[in-house]
């Protein structure tokens, strides 16, 4: 299939256009960027900096991606916007690259979903199958597992990790890491319990959630430090690979707050 610009669109010469491109009326691509495949530009699109969009992606009116980061520290160095397969962003979507006072890339991995008015700042490392709805706010350097959803206008604050599976509940203020598998609710958001109907949907068995529950449970009790339930339970669950996803991501940044529960005692 052929690579189409309509011609009140500006495309730079340098840009790097594959087969099938589709790009609608009154959109800006500059220089460095590349888009795959089959990559789609509704209308009114803007795309800047060293942007490499894969293939069957989607991007609707008044997108704006790979513009310098809203990072002080940001010198203008030479920073990127990676961007996976069959990524779809609506209207008002923003995405910063990465900053040269840390990471220089700005990663999303494949299938993700950006509705209306969402943005992912700069430094952000976004996995597979993410939904990110109306209005959410990701700050810089968030990092965010496969298949997690964020409700609409809930915010992330900087350097914050969010768990595979995880959900953000709407409007929900998020300063504290979010484990796998949890849902999270409220501003300032606080642990609910497990993202159970998610798993449910992507097909994890009755008895892999009846694990996990009983593991949680203990996790979340309030006998003992917190230090030593997360040891009781690496202990009990050592092989079991959803409970451990927990309990690595925890060790992984000691220093970083885990979101709690109310009844949490750390």
């Amino acid at each position: 299939m052929a690579t189409f610009v309509h011609p009140s669109s500006f495309v730079d010469p340098k840009a790097e256009l594959d087969e099938g491109v589709y790009i609608g009326p009154l959109c800006v691509v500059g220089s460095n960027v590349k888009l795959h495949k089959n990559v789609r530009l509704v209308s009114q699109v803007n795309i800047d900096g060293h942007t490499e969009i894969g293939e069957d992606c989607e991007l609707y009116p008044f997108v704006s991606l790979g513009h310098p980061p809203q990072d002080f520290k940001h010198k203008g160095g030479d920073v990127r916007l990676i961007i996976g397969k069959r990524n779809v962003f609506r209207e008002l979507v923003n995405v910063h690259p990465g900053s040269d006072a840390g990471k220089r890339d700005t990663i999303i991995g494949d299938d993700c979903y950006m509705m209306v008015g969402s943005h992912l700042a700069h430094e952000g490392q976004m996995g597979n199958n993410v939904v990110v709805s109306n209005g959410a706010q990701i700050g810089g350097c968030v990092t965010i597992g496969d298949h997690a959803i964020l409700g609409g206008l809930c915010a992330i604050h900087q350097f914050t990790r969010i768990g595979a599976h995880a959900f953000i509940g709407g409007m929900a203020t998020v300063t504290s890491d979010v484990i796998p598998y949890g849902s999270v609710v409220g501003n300032a958001a606080h642990l609910a319990g497990l993202n159970v109907i998610g798993l449910k949907r992507r097909g994890f068995d009755k008895k892999t959630i009846r694990d996990l529950r009983s593991a949680y449970r203990l996790l979340f009790a309030v006998e003992g430090t917190f230090a030593e339930r997360l040891d009781d339970t690496a202990r009990l669950y050592k092989d079991h690979e959803l409970v451990m996803d927990i309990v690595e991501f925890i060790r992984a940044q000691e220093k970083r707050r885990i979101c709690m529960p109310h009844t949490g005692i750390s």
